[in-house]
């Protein structure tokens, strides 16, 4: 239907040719924007349901006071794949975990999964890739969390935090109160959930249209075979630069999505695409200026040239996998 009425707008309405470059363009436009704001909502309502009967301060005391056997991981992940948060946006909770008295290589894994995975991420991906290769997506970013956190845990990277996290760190005492939620009915919260769902979909829409305008760009005037033929999945550095590109650039899941998917349209490997994707949303320039608040140079170093190399090692492996899965 919404095809139909993006054909209809453009074709009919505006009169362009649907054979040319412009129109495709502008057709891709309209078709992906209503598409992923409808689906946006549609997530983010769900999500607001799941989020407002799980809350921080009980995810926080959950992970302070019980020995979990390494499973305090996954679910530090977990909580970063429901949250809807960019990269420069996932560091306020990462601050509060750090002050809470949260392990590092815990708070790490959240802050690697945040902007990886989310509802936003999720919904996108599954309109453009379908089913199967967003829940190797989705559990791999999980997973690249779960290590990348575990690991940098081994690295005792504690005394790279800034003086001012650690001076926070020893005044801080471990929460002991049990967190009670508020009894509040359903019925009640629905408005609410609803409406912020809405200011999620508001909040991101720039992105969105920022992302879909220049992947219906490159959907209409990239010629066809570009990616293939210097990204393709059998040039052994096509990953690598793909995350080397990535790096500089700066964009959350909603602007980026579109974008890949033009790219594998245009002959990129999918693996290659989602390598790039999770390098843009995971590792930026803005998040490592505001990071610079709460770790050395060094530790940050240490945070992107780790997730950089898993994200690499990532990428190889769902060439391999998608490959088999999809095709």
């Amino acid at each position: 239907m919404i095809q139909n009425f993006a054909d209809w707008l453009v074709y009919g309405v505006f009169g362009l040719d649907a054979a040319s470059h412009l129109g495709a363009a502008i057709n891709f436009f309209f078709y992906d924007t209503l598409k992923i704001i409808i689906l946006l909502f549609l997530i983010s309502s769900l999500m607001g349901i799941i989020n407002a009967y799980f809350p921080i301060d009980r995810l926080r005391l959950f992970l302070t006071t019980r020995k979990l056997y390494g499973f305090q991981y996954f679910f530090a992940a977990l909580f970063g794949a429901i949250t809807p948060f960019c990269s420069c946006s996932s560091i306020p909770l990462f601050i509060g975990f750090v002050k809470g008295g949260i392990p590092l290589g815990v708070t790490f894994a959240f802050l690697i999964t945040s902007p990886l995975v989310n509802e936003v991420a999720v919904a996108m991906f599954l309109v453009a890739f379908g089913l199967k290769a967003t829940l190797i997506y989705t559990v791999s970013g999980i997973l690249l969390g779960m290590i990348g956190g575990f690991i940098l845990e081994k690295f005792r990277l504690e005394k790279h935090l800034s003086p001012w996290v650690r001076q926070i760190q020893a005044q801080s005492e471990t929460e002991t109160a049990q967190w009670e939620a508020e009894h509040i009915p359903f019925k009640k919260r629905l408005p609410i959930i609803i409406k912020d769902a809405w200011n999620i979909v508001r909040g991101v829409l720039v992105y969105v249209i920022i992302g879909i305008g220049i992947g219906a760009a490159m959907h209409g005037y990239v010629p066809e075979g570009f990616f293939e033929k210097y990204l393709s999945a059998d040039r052994w550095y096509a990953v690598p630069a793909a995350v080397i590109l990535a790096v500089p650039m700066y964009a959350n899941a909603a602007g980026i999505v579109p974008v890949i998917q033009v790219f594998v349209s245009k002959g990129m490997a999918l693996g290659t695409a989602i390598a790039f994707m999770m390098a843009v949303v995971g590792l930026s320039l803005p998040e490592a200026m505001m990071l610079k608040k709460v770790m050395s140079w060094r530790l940050i170093g240490i945070f992107f040239g780790t997730v950089a190399f898993f994200i690499i090692i990532s990428g190889y492996l769902f060439n391999i996998i998608l490959s088999y899965a999809i095709y």
